[in-house]
């Protein structure tokens, strides 16, 4: 998701990062998912980048946290997005 929004909004990493004051190397392991930035580092990401994340989370398994969910649904691909999206809206 940050990679998509940064590249939207036609930024290099550097770029990226020095608008949230973080270094491109930060900016590249979360991009990669070697570290998943807190929620309101994520928020904060992609409004830097000229968007708003609106995170929608529908019923979950009652063993499975809101934060798991939420996590769950960002290492989704946007085509897995998507098709969650399509799949949620038939209902």
């Amino acid at each position: 998701m940050i990679r998509e929004a940064r590249l939207l909004a036609g930024l290099s990493q550097g770029e990226l990062g020095a608008r949230v004051g973080k270094d491109r190397a930060q900016i590249a392991r979360w991009e990669r998912g070697a570290v998943d930035p807190s929620f309101e580092t994520l928020r904060q990401l992609v409004r830097a980048c000229g968007f708003e994340l609106n995170v929608s989370i529908g019923p979950a398994d009652v063993d499975e946290a809101g934060e798991k969910v939420l996590r769950r649904k960002l290492r989704l691909s946007p085509q897995e997005r998507f098709q969650e999206f399509l799949k949620a809206s038939r209902k």
